[in-house]
């Protein structure tokens, strides 16, 4: 049996995977012609808050009973994220084994939330892998995929300035963008498609300034009570992502290109304002990648230390109750470690990319490939 969750409205019982819930009943109401983006109290606890394509694709769990579609939804997102892990290049067993060691208790804090947050991991590092083995519509795939179920997803298109056919990429994402555009008119027409995209941009710009999360705003704001501008702080973030982006003679470094996708893991995290604890194995996974790839000295254990214990550990009850409350939660202290990070990623980008393991097996591999031909 499923339990109820401790939510409830006017006697109505919510469940504990409402998420789940609010997904499948997505999917019915985009086949009756329903606003996705009101609220629906007497069905679920809180808004939809993904596109129609989403809803479509999730007819694919919402036709079985919950039991089977929660177990096969939880599923798809612990699996791609493991495969995608597998899937990177250069990293021997040990070290994937290893990543997945790191996020696993980020990845059951998602999956018990029902959240889709799993997937889109693995959609991003998908990306990546199909990439680094010149397979362009693949990876342009992937990302548009993660667009089209979290808006944020956008930012990985920065990937595709590390590698050459730019434009083939480009036209790829765009035919994929059309195909998920249009797959919602299997249940809707066109005013009513028009209906539903005015609706999730008016339910996005009050989302917008609902909240700070477990983001640098949220950080900001609890540590030094700076309220500035959200669009401010992230186009900041945004410069400071773009910067190593400058120096092109880096992109043939693999370690610069891995750095890569784990600043694109945390940014998406760490400047998002409704940030919160299931969103995390985002920002671990490129956590996870930074350290692994990193140098094994002070600093940098350290903060892999401090991230493991106050963003992974600090949501379960190894932290009793009243720390969460009065201190984790207030001062996002689950957020900070990932924030330092980051800033050390860009600097590692910027400074220290050329001391690195990864890229002295590289370099190897390619030496021997040459001496073989």
């Amino acid at each position: 049996m499923l339990s109820s969750e401790k939510k409830s409205l006017d006697n109505i019982e919510y469940t504990r995977y409402n998420n789940y819930i609010i997904f499948k009943n997505s999917y019915f109401h985009l086949k009756n012609n329903q606003d996705l983006y009101v609220l629906y109290p007497e069905k679920q606890w809180d808004l939809y808050k993904y596109t129609p394509s989403f809803s479509v694709f999730f007819g694919l769990f919402a036709v079985f009973p919950d039991w089977i579609g929660l177990n096969l939804w939880n599923l798809l997102n612990v699996l791609i994220l493991l495969f995608a892990v597998y899937y990177l290049p250069k990293y021997n067993d040990f070290e994937k084994g290893l990543i997945i060691l790191i996020v696993s208790i980020e990845l059951l804090t998602s999956i018990q939330n029902s959240q889709s947050n799993g997937l889109m991991t693995g959609l991003f590092i998908f990306s990546f892998g199909f990439l680094e083995r010149k397979k362009y519509f693949l990876s342009s795939l992937m990302i548009v995929c993660s667009v089209f179920i979290k808006l944020f997803g956008i930012v990985a298109f920065a990937l595709f300035l590390l590698y050459p056919k730019k434009w083939k990429s480009a036209l790829y994402s765009i035919i994929c963008a059309v195909i998920l555009l249009i797959i919602p008119f299997v249940f809707i027409d066109y005013n009513q498609y028009a209906s539903l995209f005015q609706s999730y941009l008016a339910m996005l710009k009050s989302d917008h300034v609902s909240s700070q999360g477990y983001s640098v705003m949220g950080w900001l704001h609890s540590w030094f009570a700076l309220d500035i501008n959200k669009n401010i702080v992230v186009f900041i973030g945004a410069i400071l992502f773009l910067v190593p982006l400058f120096y092109l003679k880096k992109f043939n470094k693999y370690e610069f290109r891995i750095l890569t996708l784990a600043s694109i893991l945390i940014w998406v995290v760490i400047f998002n304002h409704k940030a919160e604890s299931p969103t995390f194995i985002i920002a671990m996974t490129g956590v996870a990648l930074w350290y692994v790839s990193s140098e094994k000295n002070n600093i940098n254990k350290i903060m892999f230390i401090a991230a493991f214990i106050f963003t992974t550990l600090s949501a379960t009850d190894i932290f009793p109750k009243f720390i969460r409350d009065e201190i984790v939660k207030p001062y996002t202290l689950k957020g900070f470690p990932c924030i330092v990070i980051w800033g050390k990623i860009i600097y590692d980008m910027l400074f220290l990319i050329n001391r690195n393991r990864l890229n002295e097996e590289a370099m190897k591999n390619n030496k021997h490939y040459q001496e073989s031909v």
